[in-house]
């Protein structure tokens, strides 16, 4: 439970770390094809971008649970803020060596930072209010991570992508190694400055909310649910959770694919980086009007579990539609894909908590550690389009869609294994 539930300032405050979280996330939509060229990487090489970023959820989500039991909700939350600044910093030898792995290192510590902000703010917004209009809420936080997403690459375009860089990029075969590793190293500094901003302003807001009136999530009082049956005595008992783990672990891998691949993707068609650096805003803006529809229709004229529903539906249409078609139309639905995937973490996450009693912060952080599946099917997506092709490797969509609709219909409801 959380002290002080009537305060608007709790929700200020975490709708501010929702947005950073939406920024430094999305800021990998670029970077993949960044570092592809800067580091001279295959298409299945520069998704472990993706990788090295969502691991950390699994590695870190049940270390970050103990973290904010021995901290607190507060403290905790700025360690993780500081956390991320230190990758933020890698950085700067990242780019000054063009070590690849030395990125991924960076990668890796910013993603155990936001595993701890992840752990402490879902479950926060989730019990902040009836649970019936839970999804409303992270549709509202929603809102801010994702215009933080939208605005994310393009600030980061700012500083890396600039004119004439498509004919150095024809030029790069035709130069001697020492003119070809000298403007790939010019390349990859450019991100130097950026992610030295970064740092600072994390830093800043976790000294703020260190001396903030940001109240404490109490610890493990939580009143034993009666809904909670006595032969539940572990957390893999409750079926509706481990399906909705899956169910998350599918989806926010089918959300970076396609906020993450959309640039890559419109390279290989042809489209140069100057327009493609902006189709992973056009999959924000697709989100965010999910988030919006969600906020005026849940719960007063559907439920989270319609809602669900809706979004498989519009999965596997729009992702059919990106298979067939071709050119800018082909791209556009996969940017539509923001749209299907928006409600999907708002519906999932109150359905698979509720009822869990006394369990609901390992759930909550076996719930942070689906978002690995940002880690893993991106990779496939990579290894697909290397063998066949970049549009081809959206049939990995297909199966994922399907999952989310079973588990809109009937996973939701099974109480026991059968």
């Amino acid at each position: 439970m959380i002290r002080n539930k009537s305060s608007y300032g709790p929700i200020l405050i975490i709708g501010v770390l929702f947005f950073i979280l939406g920024f430094i996330t999305w800021l990998n939509g670029l970077l993949i094809p960044y570092l592809k060229t800067a580091c001279e990487l295959t298409d299945f090489q520069a998704l472990f971008v993706a990788f090295a970023f969502y691991i950390s959820y699994t590695v870190m989500a049940l270390p970050s649970s103990w973290i904010l039991e021995k901290t607190g909700f507060k403290n905790g939350i700025s360690i993780g803020l500081w956390i991320m600044a230190i990758g933020a910093l890698v950085f700067i030898p990242a780019a000054q060596t063009r070590i690849y792995t030395v990125f991924l290192v960076g990668l890796f510590i910013l993603g155990t930072g936001m595993a701890i902000l992840q752990t402490a703010i879902n479950p926060y917004i989730t019990i902040l209010g009836p649970i019936e209009s839970a999804a409303k809420r992270i549709s509202i936080m929603g809102i801010a991570n994702k215009t933080a997403g939208a605005i994310a690459p393009l600030a980061l375009a700012y500083f890396v992508v600039q004119e004439g860089d498509k004919a150095m990029m024809a030029s790069l075969e035709s130069l001697s190694l020492v003119d070809k590793s000298a403007l790939l190293d010019e390349l990859a500094q450019r991100v130097i400055n950026p992610y030295i901003g970064m740092a600072v302003v994390l830093v800043l807001v976790g000294i703020v909310l260190k001396y903030s009136n940001l109240p404490e999530i109490e610890n493990e009082e939580e009143e034993s649910d009666q809904k909670v049956q006595e032969d539940h005595r572990s957390i893999f008992s409750f079926p509706f959770l481990i399906l909705g783990v899956i169910t998350l672990f599918l989806y926010v891998g089918a959300e970076v694919i396609a906020g993450d691949t959309i640039i890559r993707y419109g390279q290989s068609l042809g489209i140069p980086l100057e327009q493609a650096k902006n189709f992973t805003t056009y999959t924000m803006i697709g989100m965010l009007a999910g988030y919006v529809l969600g906020i005026m229709l849940i719960p007063r004229f559907i439920s989270q579990r319609i809602a669900l529903q809706a979004s498989a539906v519009l999965g596997i249409a729009f992702s059919l539609v990106a298979i067939f078609s071709s050119g800018f139309t082909s791209v556009l639905f996969i940017a539509l894909l923001g749209l299907a995937n928006a409600l999907v973490w708002p519906a999932v996450w109150p359905l698979a908590i509720e009822g869990l009693g006394k369990h609901i912060k390992t759930g909550s952080a076996l719930l942070i550690m689906a978002i690995s599946g940002g880690a893993i099917l991106p990779l496939v997506w990579g290894k697909l389009s290397d063998l066949y092709s970049s549009q081809s490797a959206y049939w990995v969509l297909i199966p994922i869609y399907l999952f989310i609709g079973f588990y809109a219909s009937w996973g939701y409801k099974l109480r026991k294994w059968r």
